[in-house]
């Protein structure tokens, strides 16, 4: 894993999660191709990710970094945490997220960690169950946090004051 600031200075940090390296074999021998997961976040509350592909690694990494911009999504945060449990699938992936006491610090797999650090949660814990490919955890974990609710949205939605 790769973390940098991006040299824009929009307030953008990055982290490369996971290069791969493709292999065709072609009539003149074998012509090499890169795919980079990226990830992307603020580090107060808006993170994405993209998937880039071109011939060499720093390209697919700049691909990767435009569509996770192109995909940002907003993350209500609590004090250090996420506001309540949450758990999410892609494909055969199983993603458990669970708020953490002020010091516990990001208990999770490098995947996961990548998006939560980047998100700006400092307190949390975590949990993948089935497969780990890191590009599946990624979109589980950035689904679990869409889908989580601030206290104010619950209130809205169900139309009474929680004390």
């Amino acid at each position: 894993m790769r973390n940098r600031q991006d040299a824009r200075n929009d307030g953008f940090e990055e982290i490369v999660v996971k290069v791969n390296r493709c292999t065709k074999v072609v009539k003149g021998g074998k012509r090499m191709s890169f795919s980079a997961l990226v990830v992307v976040g603020d580090r107060k509350g808006k993170v994405g990710f993209g998937y880039g592909k071109a011939n060499e690694v720093p390209f697919a990494v700049e691909k990767g970094i435009k569509e996770a911009k192109n995909s940002l999504v907003t993350v209500p945060l609590w004090e250090t945490t996420i506001p309540h449990t949450i758990y999410s699938k892609f494909g055969a992936t199983k993603v458990f997220l669970r708020p953490a006491c002020k010091g516990t610090g990001i208990k999770a797999g490098a995947a996961v960690k990548a998006v939560l650090e980047l998100a700006g949660v400092r307190d949390i814990l975590s949990k993948v169950f089935g497969s780990t490919n890191p590009t599946n955890v990624v979109k589980a974990t950035v689904d679990c946090l869409m889908r989580v609710r601030s206290k104010k949205a619950i209130e809205d939605i169900r139309g009474i004051k929680a004390g």
